[in-house]
């Protein structure tokens, strides 16, 4: 069958563009062979063992739950102990050379409670490493080698990291030994459960057991990032991994190196995001900066002056967009030093200054409050009673009252629950229920106001409205 001139001719041209396009985007995307052969021997696999006594006929199962079984046999752990005798348990992980006198840089997870650590290079020498110091709050470690010019990492500037640029990590995932993976920058100070003093770089690069304080490469080579934590459901990879940033980083590996231990900053506060609502209740322009929902007594924020409702808009000169912000900045603050913050309170800006102290080993416990029977109903829709003065003093409250049952109303609509304790009442405080009354009756129609709720001992503001 013969075709006419023409259509051949437009099926070739169709056949050329669609060959350009395709030549022009695999240009565009990003090589990473001659990065990897330059940077991947700074890289090293990490192997820990630990020792502990079997008990009588107790069978060792591995210590990494998560690690399929068929892939267990890449860690070389022996899953049989003898009766009585000593249990070697294994994990391995990864690290990278930051200095070439041995400094080695990784995640403290990696080698907690660790009795013996081999450090594993490129060229497949293995070598006995020291625990220098490890900072649990960052989960990192450093560790030393005995060795001299080693190739070191390039250490890039984590701050001028930006969203979507192309990054890299090369570990040992499941064992399997300079694996490289890659992906893009998803977001940057993303805040995680317990984890307030790191403002991790969130990526989509493919990060599983073992990667764990590998590092994270921008297409300069530089080191921008320590690989940490995944977010998972089913212990393995699914496109949300989290690396702490090289600025932080190495401000823990100067204070190890130097003093054994990591000092940091404090302000002692709680605080919550400011949504919407909080900002139009408050007076707010826009929504931003750390609402304070709880000073702690004794801290440096009480001594300043600070209150429960105040905003803090602004530290040193940088704005806080968000809360999390917060903790970052004061945590990288010289102990000792005065810092300038900028607070909204009561519709008005204010400039309160702060001497920063040093944050406590432990997080203060702030005990939950108590819960009894009740009174009478108001335009609020609760029940509510006095707290008594021992619950207030636990909770470092100066009064309240209970929440007791919750009806049909705008506190049912807020989200309020029995058990809450309201400390304030659009910015206003009280010591009785007759108090608490007369507040409520006093609130403007249609408008939403600040509430501050005490809830199984942890503050935060919420937002109600009266609609009448």
């Amino acid at each position: 069958m013969k075709y006419p001139i023409k259509l051949v001719a437009l099926f070739g041209l169709a056949f050329l563009a669609s060959f350009f396009v395709s030549a022009v985007q695999a240009a565009s995307l990003p090589d990473f062979t001659k990065l990897v052969e330059e940077h991947s021997e700074v890289v090293v696999n990490i192997s820990t063992v630990s020792l502990s006594k079997a008990s009588p006929g107790l069978q060792f199962q591995g210590d990494m739950e998560q690690i399929p079984e068929f892939f267990k046999h890449f860690f070389g752990a022996p899953y049989g102990g003898s009766p009585g005798g000593e249990k070697r348990q294994q994990s391995t992980g990864s690290g990278f050379v930051v200095s070439d006198d041995g400094y080695v840089l990784t995640n403290n997870h990696v080698v907690e409670g660790a009795d013996e650590i081999f450090v594993r290079f490129s060229d497949r020498r293995e070598m006995k490493a020291e625990l220098i110091g490890f900072d649990k709050r960052s989960d990192l470690a450093v560790l030393k080698v005995n060795a001299s010019d080693l190739p070191v990492a390039k250490l890039g500037k984590s701050s001028e990291t930006k969203v979507g640029e192309w990054v890299f990590a090369i570990g040992s995932p499941f064992g399997f030994d300079y694996t490289v993976t890659a992906g893009i920058v998803s977001a940057k100070g993303r805040s995680l459960p317990n984890e307030s003093y790191v403002p991790f770089i969130q990526t989509d690069v493919a990060i599983n057991p073992g990667n764990s304080g590998g590092p994270l490469f921008n297409m300069d080579g530089e080191v921008i990032g320590i690989n940490s934590q995944i977010y998972t459901r089913s212990g393995g990879f699914m496109g949300v991994s989290f690396a702490i940033p090289m600025d932080v980083a190495m401000d823990v590996v100067d204070q190890l190196k130097g003093q054994g231990f990591v000092s940091r900053g404090w302000l002692g506060v709680l605080i919550q995001e400011v949504s919407k609502d909080l900002a139009d209740s408050f007076g707010l322009e826009k929504p931003y900066g750390a609402l304070v929902a709880q000073v702690i007594e004794g801290s440096p924020a009480e001594a300043a002056g600070l209150k429960a409702g105040d905003v803090i808009v602004d530290f040193e000169g940088e704005e806080i967009e968000m809360s999390s912000e917060l903790p970052h900045l004061v945590g990288r603050t010289k102990l000792g030093s005065e810092a300038q913050l900028r607070v909204f309170r009561a519709g008005e800006e204010i400039r309160v200054s702060v001497e920063i102290g040093a944050l406590p080993d432990a997080d203060q416990a702030i005990a939950s409050p108590k819960a009894k029977p009740a009174p009478a109903t108001n335009r609020l829709g609760v029940q509510v009673k006095e707290v008594e003065k021992e619950a207030l003093g636990e909770l470092n409250l100066q009064g309240g009252v209970q929440v007791v049952q919750v009806l049909d109303g705008p506190a049912l609509e807020s989200g309020v629950r029995p058990g809450d304790i309201i400390a304030r009442l659009n910015n206003e405080a009280f010591d009785t229920v007759e108090d608490f009354y007369s507040v409520v009756e006093d609130l403007p129609s249609d408008k939403a106001v600040p509430a501050l709720i005490i809830r199984q001992g942890n503050p935060s503001f919420i937002v109600i409205k009266v609609q009448e």
